[in-house]
């Protein structure tokens, strides 16, 4: 991201609604206790995923790929009264911190916090979802997508995260993981059961709707 890139992005934050103070300590935290704090959504992006959930309203939501819970925390702001979120981490060393996380939020009942590999653990849900956030193994990002479009509901939101993967999708920057996404975005492009687009907004945001069985 050049100069007036990033000052755009820090302008366009900066005039969006704020984050509550979870969402703010969560953050902190991420930043304190992980190797990788980049991984978060962050402010701008978690409050495009705040705002489509509110929109979407959705009755049952699946994340793949928690980390620290703050996209989770995002989605939470827009579930319908009756509604239930699934997320599913892979890291073992994440979970305590989520499960304290999440057990101190009054809506906890709502959260359901699955340990293990989301290749293995999808096949086994039964619900069929209305919004879905894919932020985890981008060599799985094709499994994924096969797998639960058939778990989406008509008109249902599959969003799926890092799909510009730093500009290395185009050109000579592309690496092994850039080469793997352009031919995910380029599947789904091409899958005629949903319609889509990618937003340039952090790593590249696709959101996906799901348009016919």
């Amino acid at each position: 991201m050049n100069h007036d890139q990033k000052e755009l992005e820090d302008y366009c934050s900066d005039h969006s609604s704020p984050e509550s103070d979870l969402l703010y300590q969560i953050v902190r935290r991420t930043h304190l206790r992980t190797l990788s704090p980049q991984m978060l959504s962050g402010h701008l992006q978690g409050r495009l995923l705040s705002f489509l959930s509110k929109l979407i309203n959705p009755k049952y939501v699946l994340e793949v790929g928690t980390f620290t819970g703050y996209a989770t925390i995002c989605l939470l702001e827009g579930l319908s009264p009756d509604g239930k979120i699934t997320t599913i981490e892979g890291n073992f060393e994440l979970i305590p911190n989520l499960e304290a996380t999440f057990s101190s939020l009054k809506k906890s009942n709502k959260i359901t916090l699955l340990e293990g590999q989301a290749l293995e653990i999808i096949p086994t849900l039964e619900q069929r979802f209305d919004m879905v956030f894919i932020d985890a193994a981008k060599n799985e990002y094709k499994h994924y997508f096969e797998m639960l479009l058939d778990k989406l509901n008509i008109g249902g939101v599959i969003l799926v995260d890092n799909v510009l993967w730093f500009g290395k999708v185009i050109g000579d920057k592309r690496d092994s993981k850039g080469i793997l996404l352009d031919e995910f975005n380029k599947m789904v492009l091409n899958e005629p059961r949903v319609e889509n687009m990618i937003l340039p907004i952090r790593d590249g945001l696709q959101l996906i709707r799901k348009i016919a069985d």
